[in-house]
Parts: structure tokens; C-alpha cells; sequence
């Protein structure tokens, strides 16, 4: 399938570029989607952060050469990205549990990572509920923060953002203000190339609003709109890892140029309801 070769070929570009820079958005441009588009189905469907990946390829390849060649560290430090020997030798022992002068030694046991490669497999043992639905543009107001460009590094700060806007009343001062689609408490991630990547905790309503929150116009998209329920946050990250990994890749849609929406129905934790949006697009013909 035309996505899956996308996907692939987007290995080949990062396998070409191990001795030099990996342009996170080049990578995305070859899977015809946005950075946070694209790393976050790598995540998914690697099990693996994208920059954890790479990470493991040149630290696979630096022992290579470390192995068969007579080129000194620094050179194969710098060769990987490295200025400094120090970040080098810890990003080396973190992979391989060694020094990389340890590693030249005859018979000493290294890992190797080799490059992966995507293809489909139908599962569908588990049910997905899911509909999808036509929306003009909506306004959400709420508070932001500015997201990381390599995504896992969100997942620390993202959960500390709802906790604080939990404990300081920011939640229950935007409840009140709902009273538009989607009715709940919103996580957006505005991720298009042309603007600063932001996560918003907002709700969706046309009320005025002081300086205490701003907003942001969430464009017209067609939305594949996907519920769930259970503990939180494993409940809704396993559901968004199923989309990306069983549905995406079989249901002639692929991601649109519009913003992830986790809709919290709930405010139980324990036994939460929820909707996760996913802006779609028609794929072209193969």
C-alpha cells in the first residue's frame, strides 16, 4: 500500500542521513504528513520514540565502525552527531552498556539495532467504535503551552500541564464556559507546519473571555471520531495507538492538516469517558 511505502521510505531517508542530520521535517514531507503526525504513528507503530530510534541506529553503526576500522572515537563521535566525546561515550554506554574503547576489544559483546520496516497486519480481534462527521470551524479558549519538537519529550511535560490546571481552578473555571461541539473538557495539539506547536487545555464556546485565557480557531476538517472509556491516561493512549496502528492504515483516510482533539467526557480518573478526533483526509488513488 501506497502509505506503508511512504512510511518506509521515510526509513531509507533516516538510514541515509545517520552521519548527518535527520530534518525531522523532510522526513514528514516523504510520509506526506505533519512532524507530530508522523512521529507520533512512529511511536506507535515502532513501539519506539523516533529520536530513541535514531539514537539506536548510529550508536549501532558507531560500534560497527569502532569494530572494523582504525578511525579514532572523536572521529566517529563527530562522524554521529557528537561534539563532545563525553555525550558521545553516554549515549554509547546507555545503548550498548560499554565504554566505546571497551568496545574495540576482540569479543566484546555489543547490540545491534537494525533498521526497521513497516507492514501491515490485520488485526481487528477488538471492537472500534467510531463515526465520522463534517465540522466547520469551532473556537476553543483555554490555556497553552508550547510543545517540544521531538515528542516524547511531552509526555512528561503535557501530564504536569493538566495536573497544575487541575489543582489551581483553571478546570472549573472553563467547564462553566462550554457550549459548543465537542461538549468536554478538550486536549488539543496544534501541530501544522506554519504555526508554533502548542497543546491547548480548553473547551469549546464563543463566550468572551478576559486575559486570564486566549483562543484558537480550530479549522474546518472531517474528523474520524473515536470513543472509549477506563483508566486514565493508559485507557486513551492504547486507544490512539490502535487507531494509528489498525485502523489508519486500512480505512482509505490519512491524516489531515488540522489538530489532534482528546474529548474528557468524564472528570473520573478511575472510570473515564472519552472521544479522540482525528482530522482525516481522502488518500489519493494508488
Amino acid at each position: 500500500m501506497e502509505w506503508i511505502e511512504r512510511l518506509n521510505n521515510a526509513i531509507n531517508y533516516i538510514e541515509e542521513h545517520l552521519e548527518d542530520e535527520v530534518n525531522y521535517e523532510e522526513i514528514a514531507k516523504i510520509a506526506c504528513c505533519s512532524t507530530l503526525h508522523f512521529q507520533r504513528m512512529f511511536s506507535y507503530m515502532a513501539n519506539v520514540p523516533l529520536s530513541e530510534y535514531i539514537r539506536r541506529r548510529r550508536m549501532t553503526m558507531a560500534a560497527v565502525d569502532l569494530q572494523n576500522s582504525n578511525e579514532k572515537v572523536i572521529d566517529i563521535a563527530l562522524k554521529y552527531g557528537y561534539n563532545s566525546p563525553t555525550a558521545f561515550n553516554r549515549a554509547f554506554q546507555s545503548i550498548h552498556g560499554i565504554t566505546p574503547l571497551e568496545a574495540r576489544i576482540a569479543g566484546t559483546l555489543i547490540k545491534a539495532f537494525p533498521p526497521i520496516s513497516f507492514k501491515i497486519t490485520i488485526r481487528g480481534d477488538v471492537e472500534m467504535n467510531y463515526k465520522i462527521k463534517q465540522k466547520g470551524s469551532f473556537r476553543i479558549i483555554g490555556v497553552s503551552q508550547t510543545l517540544h519538537k521531538e515528542i516524547d519529550k511531552n509526555f512528561v511535560a503535557i501530564p504536569q500541564m493538566w495536573q497544575k490546571v487541575s489543582e489551581d481552578g483553571t478546570v472549573e473555571k472553563l467547564v462553566p464556559m462550554m457550549n459548543l461541539e465537542p461538549m468536554g473538557v478538550l486536549g488539543v495539539s496544534v501541530c501544522n507546519e506554519e504555526e508554533e506547536w502548542k497543546y491547548y487545555i480548553a473547551v469549546a464556546s464563543n463566550k468572551p473571555i478576559d486575559e486570564e485565557f486566549e483562543e484558537y480557531i480550530v479549522s474546518e476538517s472531517t474528523w474520524a471520531i473515536f470513543y472509549g472509556e477506563g483508566v486514565m491516561p493508559h485507557s486513551i493512549q492504547e486507544l490512539e495507538k490502535r487507531i494509528i496502528t489498525e485502523w489508519l492504515p486500512t480505512s482509505g483516510y490519512e491524516y489531515a492538516n488540522a489538530p489532534d482533539i482528546e474529548v474528557y467526557l468524564s472528570p473520573d480518573p478511575q472510570n473515564a469517558k472519552f472521544e479522540v478526533w482525528i482530522p482525516i483526509v481522502k488518500k489519493d488513488k494508488e
